[in-house]
């Protein structure tokens, strides 16, 4: 990998983005920050060179004009990649308007997500015309959803936010790539799917997400097809969640619900189509009672364990046996059938490919992959994922266009990009990297408590939350506690239930755009969370004052997709620690400490309760990670800090 150099001179990027540029014009309160325009200058070059670059910004750069600007500058064709649908929406609805309308270009932009983000008409009719929902609240949401079918221009289910995007209703009334009935559907010509991959096949910037990228780079046909050839640029934001996306994309799994699906789409194509009750729909049901019998046998609760665990067991082999029979029982039945219509023919494909993966992913699992299973109350799923997606990536990489910007405020690791950059194989990418403009040094403090015991210590949670109580005390309220896992958070949620003065909001308690709106208009709440707070949360202002993280946030070692990729690495003569495990810790940290500091007046304190940082060699690395910012292990600073920054908002 080579350094990216700063330009001597500044580009017409840079430029619009300066103080007296056309930015400033158009954003209110807009203040030129030469992080920003470094980027704005590099990503310029590279769509100029086509070249790849790797790009971290620190929290504040303003990387997302940093990279708009250039890109409708340009001229090019370009597909922006974001980490989650909530960034796509608010890419493309707030932020692309504004710097189009700032530069004046006339760019025709399109938003694309996976098919599952878009009503279906014919998912939502044969949904009604079964009238046989669970219960009176999802007979309203889908009365709700047929109101709003008639309104809707781009059936983007997110228009309709007083429904919860994991409401039962949702997959009723969407497709998926197994039970779309394509060109032969009868609302083709209506499809809120197709219309939507017109307008971005005609658009010159398209905004999709990383799950959609990585689908149609499996050839899984989720999104747009022949749309990532015509690109001639890929910039990819929130870049450090790409490469678990690709993992699971360039892999295989078969859940419950595709075969629970299967069952109940086959019972009402054929009702629908013979009007006959017997027959077939006895076939289907039998495939529902075998799935349900090979979820019993995998065990009671929640689980996330290597197949092999499983694999040996008489009763579970029984049960897959009984599982095989049914599917191969239904798709004898389809077969005959499938020239009646669409529909029929659809769920006898789909048998077919069900019975494959069902052997796939319950017999010998394909070389270079993690054989492994999840399992919930009522549901399942088995997963082959590869160990390495950075073949894979790069040989799709390199099919498509030259040009790729990769960036994100958490890359780098102890000031090197070797560990992002090895697991997509971008080894020949320029990189540069960009502190924060924030003032982290004299509006930031970082407390290490002392006497903390290690961290696998029986009393750890306890001692932390000792400090815990003392220091949200000091912040009154304002406070991120962020755990390393659902365990010390219900722990910290019994205790602080009785002993917290301030309000308490509790990750699970509501949806999490919900905790966050409550947080902000609180003013003096005290949030716990786990895994989905450490990133894509921004609360600006003294709201947040506080972020105390719990432990260094190593993953599990338990976790199999983990355990396979350490052992595959021990065999291969490589150090999982340093290689693997460290990196992937650092990079979750740096994305936890960035909550804390959002906005050029923010200030606070940052609290890391576990004594390795200080206490082993390989602390350095994480500290080398984190903004410059004062450090103290005294209790009594925290406080003064406290003090001196309320007196200053005063």
């Amino acid at each position: 990998m080579t350094a990216n150099p700063l330009a001597d001179d500044i580009t017409q990027a840079a430029a619009c983005l300066g103080g007296d540029g056309l930015l400033a014009g158009e954003v209110q309160g807009f203040a030129a920050r030469p992080q920003q325009q470094e980027m704005a200058a590099a990503v310029e070059q590279a769509l100029t060179d086509a070249s790849t670059l790797i790009v971290e910004a620190g929290t504040g750069t303003g990387k997302t004009y940093a990279y708009l600007v250039p890109a409708l500058l340009s001229g090019k064709k370009i597909i922006i990649s974001t980490g989650t649908r909530h960034l796509q929406d608010q890419l493309f609805h707030r932020d692309l308007p504004t710097v189009r309308s700032a530069l004046g270009v006339p760019l025709k932009a399109a938003l694309l997500k996976g098919r599952a983000n878009y009503l279906c008409h014919q998912r939502l009719h044969m949904t009604r015309s079964e009238g046989r929902l669970g219960d009176r609240r999802q007979a309203n949401q889908l009365e709700q959803v047929f109101d709003w079918s008639g309104r809707t221009a781009s059936g983007d289910i997110a228009e309709l936010s007083n429904i919860p995007e994991d409401a039962f209703i949702w997959p009723r009334v969407t497709s998926t790539t197994e039970n779309c009935l394509g060109s032969e559907c009868d609302w083709f010509s209506d499809c809120h799917v197709m219309k939507a991959r017109r307008e971005a096949q005609d658009a010159d910037l398209v905004v999709i997400n990383h799950h959609l990228l990585c689908a149609d780079m499996a050839l899984k046909e989720e999104g747009f097809g022949e749309l990532l050839p015509g690109a001639e640029a890929f910039i990819i934001d929130e870049a450090h969640q790409l490469p678990e996306t690709a993992s699971r994309f360039f892999g295989m799994a078969l859940s419950s619900r595709q075969l629970l699906e299967l069952a109940q789409d086959a019972i009402n194509e054929y009702v629908g189509e013979t009007g006959e009750l017997d027959g077939l729909p006895d076939v289907a049901r039998e495939l529902e009672k075998a799935t349900r019998e090979f979820r019993l046998e995998m065990g009671q609760g929640e689980q996330r364990a290597p197949w092999s665990r499983l694999d040996g067991n008489p009763a579970l082999t029984e049960a897959r046996e009984a599982l095989k029979t049914a599917l191969a029982d239904l798709a004898i039945q389809l077969e005959p059938l499938s020239e009646r219509s669409r529909g029929l023919d659809n769920c006898y494909q789909r048998a077919l490919r069900v019975q494959t993966l069902l052997a796939q992913t319950t017999e010998q699992p394909p070389a270079d992959y993690i054989h492994w299973f999840e399992t919930w109350r009522q549901s399942f799923r088995i997963n082959l994922t590869p160990l390495d997606v950075s073949e894979n990536f790069n040989s799709q990489r390199h099919a498509l266009p030259d040009c790729w910007v990769f960036t994100s405020a958490t890359l780098s690791v102890n000031d090197s990009f070797s560990h992002f950059a090895h697991k997509l194989g971008l080894e020949d990418a320029t990189t540069l990297q960009l502190d924060s403009p924030f003032d982290y040094a004299n509006n930031a403090l970082f407390y290490v408590p002392k006497g903390m015991p290690e961290p696998s210590s029986p009393d750890y949670t306890r001692h932390m939350l000792d400090e815990t109580e003392a220091i949200i005390e000091a912040a009154r309220g304002r406070t991120f506690v962020l755990f390393t896992s659902y365990r010390a958070m219900n722990l910290a949620r019994e205790r602080l239930r009785d002993s917290c003065q301030f309000p308490l909001l509790v990750q699970g308690d509501a949806p999490r755009n919900e905790l966050l709106e409550r947080f902000r208009e609180l003013g003096n709440a005290v949030l716990l969370g786990t895994s989905s707070f450490w990133e894509g949360v921004d609360v600006r202002g003294e709201a947040l004052s506080c972020v105390i993280i719990d432990k260094l946030p190593f993953a599990s070692p338990g976790d199999p997709v983990w355990q396979a990729r350490i052992d595959a690495m021990k065999e291969g003569g490589g150090n999982p620690f340093m290689d693997e495990q460290l990196p992937h810790a650092v990079i979750t940290l740096k994305q936890g400490v960035g909550r804390l500091i959002r906005d050029m007046n923010d200030r606070g304190v940052l609290v890391i309760c576990d004594p390795r940082l200080l206490g082993k060699r390989y602390g350095r690395v994480f500290l080398n990670s984190l903004p410059d910012m004062g450090r103290t292990r005294d209790l009594d600073d925290v406080v003064k800090f406290f003090h001196a920054s309320d007196a200053l908002s005063l």
